[in-house]
């Protein structure tokens, strides 16, 4: 069942389940920037921001926002939570996006195992937002709160990816995640109180990068 933390523990689990050095392997995956940057779409800081901010609302992050707060509310049903990680693997638009949130799942919850008992949390096979979803659940992690801290980790991550693609520096970088602040939070806030039938998106140009990555030579991330 899930138990109440307070506010101060709750913040520190969440900083080390979605800080750069928990072994989830965040930082080997451009979620289709990298394609991105490959076809000349972002180039500048600019297109950069435009990218993240376009993505992160109409995109894949808006169903993964939703399903973690589904598997929240589901966390202490393996049932349920099998049921929303078979849904977040259908949606995946291609084969790299499905192998980037399963993978990273198994990995987390590997590793998310060291503050549970034995058969607390969901099969390895479990998509990363679920996955989360339902570990913060069970540890008694406000769901908005987990939704932020989700949803400015995919912003960071795309921002490294964006570093080590040469299209902006650390500075630009950090205007950026400051200029994105509030879209993470309302994001965060909205998804809170969504439910599946709230899942949808229409950035198909990242949908299409995704796809178009899988044969892109040379590249340095795994999608």
């Amino acid at each position: 069942m899930a138990t109440a933390m307070t506010d101060t523990t709750a913040l520190i689990r969440l900083m080390s389940w979605l800080s750069p050095v928990f072994p989830t392997g965040g930082f080997a995956y451009s979620a289709g920037l990298e394609q991105a940057v490959a076809d000349g779409a972002v180039t500048n800081a600019a297109s950069l921001h435009g990218w993240i901010a376009t993505t992160l609302v109409h995109g894949a992050p808006w169903n993964d926002a939703v399903l973690l707060a589904e598997a929240h509310r589901a966390s202490d049903n393996l049932d349920d939570i099998a049921d929303l990680a078979e849904l977040g693997r259908a949606l995946c638009v291609s084969a790299e996006r499905r192998r980037e949130t399963v993978d990273q799942g198994a990995a987390f919850l590997d590793a998310a195992a060291h503050w549970f008992g034995p058969g607390a949390l969901p099969p390895r096979e479990t998509p990363l937002p679920v996955a989360i979803g339902a570990a913060a659940g069970l540890a008694g992690i406000d769901a908005e709160a987990a939704l932020a801290a989700f949803l400015n980790t995919l912003v960071t991550n795309q921002l490294q990816c964006a570093i080590r693609l040469s299209v902006t520096g650390q500075t630009g970088a950090a205007q950026i995640l400051a200029a994105l602040e509030p879209s993470v939070a309302d994001m965060a806030r909205r998804a809170a109180a969504a439910t599946t039938d709230d899942l949808g998106g229409s950035a198909f140009g990242a949908d299409i990068a995704s796809m178009t990555h899988e044969t892109l030579q040379p590249r340095l991330f795994l999608s």
